[in-house]
């Protein structure tokens, strides 16, 4: 049974709602609250792994604990990213290049193996497994994208979220109107969507004197939390409804 959610627009506003999400909470964890970005990243890795062993282990989809994963992927790649960066003195252009390749190899080893990189049908562990690894890795690529093209592009927050939305936006025209790979298209709206929540999350964080709205990361991430809490109500509402009219067809 495919346990994975649906492509869909609601789909894309809620990868974007946690991501961001994942950017402030990820912030609040690291830095408001003092506990560093390698204790962050042990504590946020470690809340990935349980949440991504308990959808390994479900039977079916299920709204609530497929976007618990999201996010905790998004929160621990914000400061696996942040670790990488700035503690290890990577830098935001070189750690960008290593989660590259990471995710490359990934994808690379995830299409030999089941000749497919599709997401509207994963029905193996082994699929989801490769399905996790990619998106924990696209993730934490996007922190590091959203940085570098907020702090050493010179594009700042608003910049670097534009960007990103422009280029999403092609993704968008490309899907419409022309008959590219759609498989393609979606890694790389997937992997895109990251950088633009950083760059959003920071914009929504960061001081007014920084380019930020100063919103803070405790305020941001109650806000964002209550939307995505709103969202995945929707989806779980609109699952219970579909599956008795599948089971009835």
């Amino acid at each position: 049974m495919n346990k994975i959610a649906k492509v869909t627009a609601l789909f894309w506003v809620m990868k974007i709602c946690a991501t961001t999400l994942g950017e402030t909470a990820g912030d609040l964890l690291s830095m408001t609250m003092h506990v560093g970005y390698a204790v962050s990243s042990v504590i946020l890795i470690g809340l990935f792994l349980v949440s991504v062993v308990a959808q390994l282990k479900a039977t079916g989809f299920h709204p609530a604990l497929y976007w618990t994963v999201i996010l905790t992927t998004s929160t621990a790649g914000t400061t696996m990213s942040d670790f990488m960066d700035r503690t290890l003195g990577l830098g935001y252009a070189r750690g960008s290049l290593v989660l590259v390749t990471c995710l490359l190899l990934v994808l690379a080893a995830w299409r030999s193996t089941e000749k497919s990189l599709s997401v509207s049908n994963i029905s193996t562990t082994r699929a989801e497994l490769f399905y996790w690894t990619a998106i924990l890795f696209s993730n934490t690529l996007g922190t590091a994208l959203g940085d570098f093209l907020a702090d050493d592009s010179g594009l700042g927050f608003l910049g670097g979220a534009a960007l990103i939305g422009g280029l999403l936006g092609l993704l968008v025209l490309a899907t419409t109107f022309t008959s590219l790979n759609r498989v393609l298209l979606f890694w790389l709206a997937f992997v895109l969507t990251r950088p633009f929540g950083a760059t959003f999350g920071d914009l929504l964080t960061k001081p007014v004197a920084k380019g930020g709205l100063n919103v803070g990361t405790i305020g941001s991430s109650l806000i964002l939390g209550s939307l995505l809490v709103v969202f995945i109500a929707y989806s779980s509402w609109t699952a219970r409804r579909v599956s008795p009219q599948e089971a009835d067809s």
